[in-house]
């Protein structure tokens, strides 16, 4: 069957909007990554097409003195975080969606409340809670604050993917004499799989990119992240500051981020669509 010109016209017109979205989504980093292969004044040239290929911003971001360590502190910051934030959300979203107490949804909508406040608003009473627990200057300081504002989106969502499991496969692992632990490990989990990677990687990627936080709570270099290290390479002017380097340093924490993506791109997709259809 022949479409018609008005089927084509749309079509066309589609692809043209996807194609428009895709261009403003990926040519920010696409110029990144050409600015970072440029040094001296070329890098305040406008080109959209490679022109060198200098690797001397990457030796010089590369072979600074804490850099290195920096990304392994981010790392580590967003792993630990990713994996408390999961073990308290498998749980409690557990509790949430199975167990029947009075208060549950009240319950729920308070700790998605949690999510609206802004960083700022509760950065003074964070700064106190750190200090007093003297986890100043330390890993676990960021770590408590990523799982304090990334468990709310995780437990909603989890609650939400474990609502729509079958109660059957529940009561019969009840029938077995599971425990509830038991029914949470080995009968949930391999059905969360995508949910699990879904917000794991969400958490992750808001842990490895947050400023503020990072900023406030820590005092030597070695212990900065990513994020504050490649702020901090900004120079007092805007001619001081190093475009190449600053480039070349998001290029590097920036190809992780796109690999762990790509990877688990159909985990992710089959995550955000479960529970969408029912049938």
């Amino acid at each position: 069957m022949n479409a018609t010109p008005r089927a084509i016209f749309w079509n066309v017109l589609f692809y043209l909007a996807v194609v428009l979205i895709v261009v403003v989504a990926v040519f920010p980093f696409y110029y990144a990554v050409l600015t970072s292969f440029e040094s001296g004044t070329a890098i305040f040239e406008v080109n959209y097409l490679p022109a060198s290929f200098d690797l001397s911003n990457y030796v010089s971001v590369l072979s600074g003195r804490n850099f290195i360590r920096s990304v392994a502190n981010s790392v580590f910051i967003a792993t630990v975080t990713v994996v408390a934030a999961l073990f308290l959300a498998v749980t409690a979203s557990y509790a949430l969606a199975r167990v029947r107490f009075r208060g549950r949804g009240l319950l729920l909508m308070t700790i998605l409340a949690v999510s609206m406040f802004p960083q700022i608003a509760v950065l003074a009473g964070l700064y106190e809670l750190v200090n007093f627990l003297n986890l100043m200057n330390t890993p676990w300081a960021m770590i408590l604050s990523y799982t304090i504002f990334t468990l709310p989106f995780t437990v909603w969502v989890l609650t939400t993917f474990m609502r729509d499991l079958p109660v059957e496969i529940e009561e019969a692992a009840i029938v077995d004499g599971a425990s509830p632990w038991v029914i949470i490990t080995q009968v949930f989990m391999p059905l969360l799989w995508p949910a699990l990677v879904t917000t794991g990687l969400l958490a992750f990627i808001g842990a490895w990119n947050e400023f503020l936080f990072a900023l406030t709570f820590t005092i030597t270099e070695s212990q900065r992240t990513v994020p504050v290290a490649i702020a901090l390479l900004s120079g007092a002017s805007q001619q001081e500051i190093p475009w190449g380097p600053i480039m070349a340093a998001s290029v590097i924490v920036t190809v992780p981020l796109i690999v762990l993506v790509l990877i688990f791109q159909r985990k992710i997709v089959a995550g955000l669509t479960a529970g969408g259809v029912k049938g």
